[in-house]
């Protein structure tokens, strides 16, 4: 027999990596990210639940917002990580809809399966759902409202708000979020609204309704020394300077080491320290400041220096709230205690020390630059308290949008059943395959109004049937209403949502599902030998659980 013709075997990737590959792969993929959507399915809509999730290290979280449940999931199937991606791609950028992205997503690729099992190109696929993606943003831009022509009233912004909570663990108290959402908001700078600059904190204890809105900076109150017990807890008017300087008494560099050879010398170092010290505290009393405020330490001598003299100090404020005072009472952090000048003085109408729960806070309130306000969360427990702060997360991003892009649509199902029915119309106008997608991305977006109805516990095929006819007749802001539990105008009852939601969540979910489907091979390597080298265990060790004798 003659062999020489044959090619020789070569092996290019190493021994033991895994490579799987065709349409089967794709399906499994498929498969992988329908198991996320699974998931997260419940937790969509006004009546969708909340799911518990515990940490290997045994910290709980009860949560229905998309993102954090994500985040949360150890996901380690390479394309379901893409689920993952796009829904906290939504959470920076939009800031709600993450439970929808997904859900859309792994409805795209579960129509997309039938087409694949029967032998259709994947590449096919994915033209016809650019396609049918492209046709549905412009369309989305053609259907939503623009509210700028009106006056942006709070009335407007208040319905935004209200939208985006009806989900969460909060919409028994929308009432009372909705108004503090809309003043943290209004609170910022107009021009770049940094919602950075709005300060949350959590205080266990108390009822949900029990949280406060600032209109200014609070923070709790710092690491404190002897002596301040015996300063002014409460100015009018006060003049707030900020500091970036220890004020303590002790040698000007850490480890230094000085040598002397007489007690007199000794003396001289000590009193070089004490009169360094001093003369910084009394630069300090000059400036005529009533708060003084240090991100470093401000230490027992210091401290009752400016008990003495009734000027109110706080040290090791945190970057993050001192950045905040300064947006709110206005002069600028100083790293010298000379040429202090009143320029870099900043004030406010009225600042307390105050006992909120078991802790007490310092509150700025008044401040005439106020570009930054501070939400102080009540709560029973700390899973609440940590939902509340996502959920106004969620509700004050939608606000802000609001407020930016001015264009809104029909929240509860009515945008998507709309543009569902365009595609269905525009897919009849194309001959060939394409038509068969299109018409199938037509369906995927019918998952949202359903999966509304199936988490309320009504008869999703009935309304499904009764949005379709209503949109059919031209009734393009028909969606599902939770109160009558039928259809109804969720443009007239206010339901609004900013139209950027549901475009970029279109987009994102497409995309996912267009590069989950480009993918038809996954090559997974083998970890190296090597790879745990520096974890050997100590010599004598005889494994894992095994005590040594």
């Amino acid at each position: 027999m003659n062999f020489g013709n044959q090619t020789p075997t070569i092996v290019v990737l190493k021994e033991g990596t895994d490579a799987s590959q065709g349409r089967g792969q794709i399906i499994s993929n498929i498969n992988a990210c329908l198991t996320i959507q699974d998931t997260l399915k419940p937790t969509l809509g006004p009546l969708g639940s909340d799911i518990l999730i515990v940490s290997s290290n045994g910290k709980t979280t009860i949560s229905n917002d998309g993102a954090t449940i994500l985040k949360l999931l150890d996901v380690v199937h390479p394309a379901a990580k893409t689920l993952v991606d796009i829904s906290r791609a939504q959470d920076a950028e939009v800031g709600d809809g993450t439970t929808s992205v997904t859900v859309l997503a792994g409805e795209l690729l579960k129509e997309a399966k039938p087409f694949l099992e029967e032998g259709i190109s994947s590449h096919v696929i994915i033209k016809g759902y650019r396609q049918a993606v492209q046709s549905a943003l412009q369309k989305i831009q053609d259907l939503a409202v623009d509210i700028s022509g009106k006056n942006i009233n709070r009335d407007l912004l208040e319905r935004c708000a209200r939208t985006a909570m009806s989900s969460k663990l909060i919409n028994h108290n929308a009432e009372f979020f909705v108004q503090m959402c809309v003043d943290a908001v209004l609170s910022l700078d107009q021009e770049d609204l940094d919602e950075k600059l709005i300060g949350i904190k959590k205080i266990p204890g108390g009822a949900m309704e029990d949280s406060l809105f600032v209109n200014g900076v609070a923070f709790q109150k710092t690491f404190s020394y002897a002596g301040f017990e015996q300063q002014p807890k409460r100015f009018e008017n006060p003049k707030i300077l900020s500091l970036n300087i220890e004020l303590e008494l002790k040698a000007e560099k850490d480890n230094a080491e000085v040598r002397v050879e007489h007690v007199e010398d000794y003396q001289s170092v000590v009193d070089a320290e004490w009169r360094i010290i001093m003369d910084k505290l009394k630069q300090i009393e000059d400036t005529g400041a009533n708060i003084v405020l240090s991100k470093l330490p401000i230490g027992d001598l210091a401290t009752q220096y400016f008990a003495d003299r009734d000027i109110f100090c706080a040290g090791r404020v945190t970057a993050e709230d001192m950045n905040r005072v300064i947006q709110a009472v206005g002069g600028a952090v100083q790293s010298t205690t000379t040429d202090i000048r009143q320029e870099h003085l900043g004030t406010c109408a009225e600042f307390e020390e105050v006992q909120i729960g078991s802790e007490r806070y310092n509150l700025f309130q008044g401040c005439p630059q106020a570009k930054t306000c501070t939400l102080l969360l009540r709560g029973g427990a700390e899973q609440v308290i940590a939902e509340v702060e996502r959920s106004l997360h969620d509700a004050i991003m939608i606000v802000k949008r609001a407020l930016e892009n001015r264009l809104v649509v029909a929240g509860g199902g009515a945008i998507e059943m709309e543009i569902s029915k365009f595609l269905r119309d525009y897919s009849k106008t194309i001959a060939g395959k394409q038509q068969l997608i299109i018409n199938a991305f037509a369906k995927a977006l019918e998952v949202i109004p359903r999966q509304l109805c199936e988490n309320a516990g009504f008869d999703a095929i009935e309304i499904l049937n009764k949005l379709r006819l209503a949109h059919s007749k031209g009734e393009k802001w028909f969606g599902v209403d939770f109160e009558t539990e039928t259809i109804g105008d969720n443009f007239a009852k206010f339901v609004w949502e900013p139209a950027l939601v549901k475009t970029n969540a279109l987009s994102s979910a497409t995309e996912a599902a267009n590069l989950i489907l480009s993918i038809d091979e996954t090559i997974k390597n083998k970890e190296s030998d090597g790879a745990n080298a520096g974890m050997a265990p100590p010599p004598g060790a005889r494994g894992r659980g095994v005590p040594l004798h």
